[in-house]
């Protein structure tokens, strides 16, 4: 059976199932192109699994057993771009869980934005390993953190407790970090990881503004106030503080609000 054949939450299903990263960013291509050409219908709901398959590599640690790292400079650079790409790896994943799990309660414009945001995940995690190539490295390397699926888990039964917290808090995380590590590597010289890194800077912007979009219809839909829930939700699914200073203006090139999170009270 091809990619996709019983429909797009069925192929999204395939995906989260193949432990392997390369046939989920080959899957991804497959579908993203066949959903937005109208190729693909939506299909049955499916059962999601609880958690997708992974390689036997990289380890995967407790985040207080991984070794510590700085930007920049040999060793250092491949196990920050070692870290990203597994973070980019995980979300491949959160977008198609998405997808997925709430997909047959989303309108089809929903589902073309999500599948964009999955192409795009897929296309930074092979930025990245290329990257990771040229400089003598792989993914699966170095070991990586085991706690980024805990808000996947977390949000599993709530649309809108998954759209505050995987697009509003952890890919905003990425708008408020990002910059630095670009600058870094700029002073190092070091133009081939700017490159990939302003590329995913760019993207992670239009993902943040599709969280946006759709916790702001969501809201709408329950007649729930957008700021207040968000809060909400936040300080009830989220481990952690929400971590200043942020990137106010990658934000609002996101159509994020600064009252959603600098009035939280939960930084």
């Amino acid at each position: 059976m091809q990619t996709g054949d019983n429909g797009l939450f069925a192929g999204a299903v395939a995906i989260l199932e193949s432990a392997s990263p390369a046939d989920k960013l080959e899957r991804t291509g497959t579908i993203a192109r066949s959903w937005h050409a109208r190729e693909l219908p939506r299909g049955d709901a499916v059962a999601v699994p609880e958690r997708p398959a992974r390689p036997d590599r990289p380890v995967l640690l407790l985040p207080r057993e991984m070794p510590r790292r700085r930007a920049a400079g040999g060793h250092k650079t491949l196990a920050l771009l070692h870290s990203v790409a597994h973070i980019e790896l995980n979300a491949i994943d959160l977008a198609w869980d998405l997808i997925a799990r709430f997909g047959p309660i989303l309108p089809d414009a929903a589902l073309d934005d999500w599948v964009a945001v999955a192409a795009e995940e897929a296309e930074h995690f092979a930025l990245l390993a290329t990257r990771m190539a040229e400089l003598g490295g792989a993914y699966g390397d170095l070991p990586a953190h085991d706690g980024l699926w805990q808000a996947a888990v977390a949000t599993s039964g709530d649309l809108l407790a998954r759209l505050a917290v995987v697009p509003l808090v952890l890919e905003a995380r990425g708008l408020d970090v990002t910059p630095g590590m670009i600058e870094t590597f700029r002073r190092h010289g070091d133009g081939a990881t700017v490159a990939v890194l302003e590329r995913i800077y760019r993207d992670e912007i239009g993902h943040v503004a599709a969280g946006m979009r759709w916790f702001l219809w969501a809201c709408e839909n329950a007649q729930l106030p957008p700021r207040e829930t968000w809060q909400e939700l936040v300080g009830r699914h989220f481990k952690g503080a929400l971590k200043p200073p942020f990137n106010a203006a990658g934000r609002a090139a996101a159509d994020f609000p600064v009252s959603f999170y600098e009035t939280a009270g939960i930084a």
